[in-house]
């Protein structure tokens, strides 16, 4: 009878510690980044200010906000990288770290990225954008008008390629289509919770 409830409360145990690692690794990452109480607003098609960062040369930015310690953050730094690579002569790609605990070099991030782009460490360029999570894809037109906000695809590792929506929205512009619609899933914002960056 005792080997019976020992076996039981192994067993238990042994389930709950299974869901647990489950939450705390999967889970928690595909339900939405809750939205900050005094989250203000910014809506598409609004003129972003961006201050001396990003002058005008008549191309679209791209801008990544990402927190080297989120983890969704870490298993898009691939998707990213590509999408420097396959558009950096058409689009400026600039990277904004949000980490409140750690200090990064310029250097450091770039080489994470192995891409020698412009990287900033203003949080005012997340509010300014409407961001509240990381990691998130902010795709501006040449006027600095809000094109898209959004993720970068459906699932962690940016391995669907039908919902590559960062891509998709960047394909949208450069094809010059000024109505664009995107799905929810690619509105909403999922990933770590700003200003702390956890979920």
């Amino acid at each position: 009878m005792k080997k019976k409830i020992l076996l039981s409360l192994w067993f238990t145990l042994l389930i709950f510690l299974v869901g647990y690692l489950f939450w705390q690794n999967e889970f928690k990452y595909s339900l939405p980044t809750p939205v900050p109480q005094n989250y203000h607003a910014i809506a598409m098609g609004s003129k972003i200010e961006l201050g001396p960062c990003c002058a005008f040369d008549n191309k679209p930015i791209f801008i990544h906000f990402f927190n080297p310690d989120c983890p969704c953050s870490r298993f898009n730094v691939p998707h990213v990288s590509d999408l420097i690579k396959k558009y950096g002569d058409k689009i400026n790609f600039k990277i904004v770290v949000l980490n409140k605990k750690r200090n990064f070099t310029i250097d450091e991030i770039q080489k994470k990225f192995d891409a020698q782009i412009p990287v900033y460490f203003d949080e005012a360029i997340a509010e300014n954008c409407g961001v509240f999570s990381t990691p998130q894809a902010v795709l501006l037109d040449p006027s600095h008008k809000l094109y898209y906000r959004g993720n970068y695809n459906k699932t962690r590792y940016c391995t669907d390629a039908k919902s590559n929506y960062a891509q998709m929205a960047i394909d949208s512009l450069l094809s010059k289509n000024h109505n664009p619609s995107f799905n929810a899933f690619a509105l909403r914002a999922y990933g770590c919770s700003l200003p702390k960056c956890t979920k």
